[in-house]
């Protein structure tokens, strides 16, 4: 019954930051993401890359 008492111990706000966390940390990293600037070849400018295209029959 002594690992009960650990439960005592341990403040329910820890509980919540220990949950909440992950999440807000994720959320972090996807805002810093869409702040930095978009350089990859895309639709803005990029260039075709004839491997995605499909294969056309002869």
């Amino acid at each position: 019954m002594s690992e009960l008492q650990l439960v005592d111990s341990f403040p329910i706000w820890k509980a919540v930051l220990w949950c909440f966390y992950p999440m807000a940390a994720l959320v972090l990293v996807e805002l810093i993401s869409r702040a930095l600037p978009d350089d990859d070849d895309d639709f803005g400018g990029g260039k075709m890359v004839p491997t995605y295209q499909p294969v056309r029959a002869r």
